[in-house]
């Protein structure tokens, strides 16, 4: 197989990963739930780690973070979560927290769930498995970090909310940036698992879980 077919299979699998499993998804929505299918694919991944000559299970557990970029990342991450909060307060001011107001247990779970099964498993499709499948088709950096950015916003077309679609696209942008700077799922974990809970704790939950208000 010469190199522009297998280019352009890697664009075909590409398109039909990223983007028409999601459509799919949202169409069908009625058979498949998004969190029936994120299991099953973190499985098939692992079976595609073990395979590579370049990958150690550690690799999905590394964390040799350095003090200095954990406090700049831990102050961004204040930052963001001060513009989200400031988000609710001018725009939605009737759901600010929302959440810890009118369910505290869910609220609570949500810290120790959300990064376990829902943050970890996304870094390691939007990051890992995407930066180490398809860097042969995204030659540089800032195209990986661009192409990161843009599926996992497209992966939330499922909510069918617009803010839902920016604040991923502009979260999975900065996560991929981690990723490609220091190589640890686990540390863009931490990360995505912080950010994420300051989402449903200020009162933006809503936008990315279609069935919380029944909750609250």
């Amino acid at each position: 197989m010469n190199t522009r077919t297998r280019t352009i299979l890697y664009w075909v699998e590409f398109l039909i990963l990223f983007f028409g499993v999601p459509l799919f998804m949202l169409v069908e929505n009625s058979i498949l739930h998004p969190s029936s299918v994120l299991l099953p694919v973190l499985v098939a991944m692992i079976i595609y780690f073990r395979k590579q000559k370049d990958f150690r299970l550690r690799d999905l557990v590394r964390l040799n973070i350095s003090r200095k970029t954990w406090f700049v990342h831990l102050l961004i991450i204040l930052i963001i979560g001060i513009a989200l909060l400031l988000i609710v307060v001018v725009f939605e001011p009737e759901n600010l927290f929302n959440l810890p107001r009118r369910n505290p247990a869910i609220w609570i779970a949500m810290l120790f769930f959300y990064p376990i099964f829902s943050a970890y498993g996304q870094e390691i499709v939007f990051r890992k498995f995407l930066f180490m499948r398809y860097k042969k088709i995204f030659r540089t950096d800032q195209l990986m970090i661009l192409s990161s950015g843009i599926t996992f916003s497209f992966a939330h077309i499922l909510y069918f909310n617009t803010l839902a679609m920016v604040l991923s696209f502009l979260g999975g942008l900065y996560l991929a940036y981690v990723y490609s700077k220091t190589g640890s799922v686990l540390f863009a974990t931490i990360l995505h698992g912080i950010m994420g809970f300051i989402l449903f704790t200020v009162g933006l939950g809503q936008h990315f879980w279609n069935d919380m208000l029944q909750w609250l």
